[in-house]
């Protein structure tokens, strides 16, 4: 009994190439850029109480209010700029040639 050969196809196609920002890290960053502000917002501000209403909030109610607001702030300016970076790097796409090869039994 003989096994069978196996069936090569060839072709040369061409592919446009272009470098691309990866978007997680970009996001990433920004959720990470949100946190410090917070935390940078919270240090400077006054832990008094009101004149007006004579409450005072502790330090991890006033840090987590304020990353309700910074996280996506940084997230959303992050990848407005990661959307930028990829229509800027859709200019210098180039166009080269792919082998590509086929192979079935």
């Amino acid at each position: 009994m003989s096994t069978p050969q196996p069936h090569r196809t060839e072709q040369t196609l061409e592919a446009r190439v272009h470098r691309s920002p990866r978007w997680g890290v970009f996001l990433g960053i920004g959720a990470g850029a949100g946190v410090v502000l917070a935390f940078l917002l919270t240090i400077g501000g006054s832990f008094q109480a009101s004149a007006a209403t004579q409450v005072s909030y502790p330090f991890g109610q006033v840090f987590g209010f304020l990353l309700l607001w910074t996280v996506p702030l940084g997230i959303a300016v992050f990848g407005v700029v990661a959307l930028i970076l990829e229509r800027r790097a859709r200019r210098t796409e180039r166009v080269v040639r792919v082998d590509r090869e086929t192979v079935t039994e």
